[in-house]
């Protein structure tokens, strides 16, 4: 018996008779079972590969994090030496030493 039907019987078993909390609960896990191996289907996640697709996924996506953190870090890191260079060459205006920049 598949999920369809397995599904469908429940149901029908719902239907005929006051259902109880059990035969409730077992309707909504089939019912959400179905659902999500439907969803996995249509986003093409359901055959044995997926699971190694989502963990390189996931390393790609981690990769992309760390690349974009350390991109950042570097910008921050060249705009301080960048003040800080225009701030010594400031002093050095200022204090007199504007020869020995040359």
């Amino acid at each position: 018996m598949d999920e369809d039907e397995a599904l469908a019987r429940l149901i029908a078993l719902a239907g005929t008779a006051a259902p109880d909390a059990a035969l409730l609960r077992a309707v909504v896990e089939e019912a959400s079972e179905l659902g999500a191996r439907r969803a996995l289907a249509r986003l093409g996640l359901a055959d044995a590969a997926a699971r190694d697709d989502m963990v390189d996924l996931r390393q790609l996506l981690g990769a992309w994090r760390d690349a974009k953190t350390s991109a950042w870090k570097a910008a921050v890191d060249w705009a301080v030496r960048g003040a800080l260079a225009l701030l010594v060459v400031g002093l050095a205006v200022k204090l007199g030493f504007a020869g020995l920049l040359r």
